[in-house]
């Protein structure tokens, strides 16, 4: 998954902290080309996460009806990056908290980044398989 951004210095702080309450680690030794970074799992090259200026040269934007979601090894790991986004300028779009509608075990955490993108701190049997 990539995003766009336009401030790539305040967004690689904020989320260098909230992935790493999901375990993913910035990759110092890979870009995304140029002005981009790259977190991952420490022992898996995929799936990665990544933020850059947009390739076009327009303006980065959040899109209306989109959501990166990232999986978290456990319902505290999940209110805990959570958490830590919204102590960083993230807005709350949904306390974390079982949601039975989408399946019995699926707990979840809600909010947009500083840029609005919306994102989804999820944990839920087999994620992380």
């Amino acid at each position: 998954m990539q995003l766009g951004v336009r401030d790539l210095t305040r967004m690689q702080q904020f989320y260098d902290s909230v992935l790493a309450e999901l375990g993913l680690v910035r990759v110092a030794e890979e870009r995304a080309g140029e002005a981009g970074v790259i977190w991952r799992r420490a022992d898996r090259r995929w799936p990665q996460f990544v933020l850059r200026a947009p390739l076009n040269g327009l303006p980065a934007t959040w899109a209306n009806g989109s959501q990166v979601s990232f999986a978290a090894p456990s319902p505290n790991a999940a209110a805990a990056a959570w958490s830590v986004a919204l102590t960083l300028g993230a807005i709350n779009e949904g306390e974390p908290g079982l949601r039975p509608q989408y399946a019995p075990d699926f707990y979840g955490a809600y909010g947009r980044d500083p840029e609005g993108n919306k994102l989804c701190f999820v944990y839920a049997d087999g994620v992380n398989g």
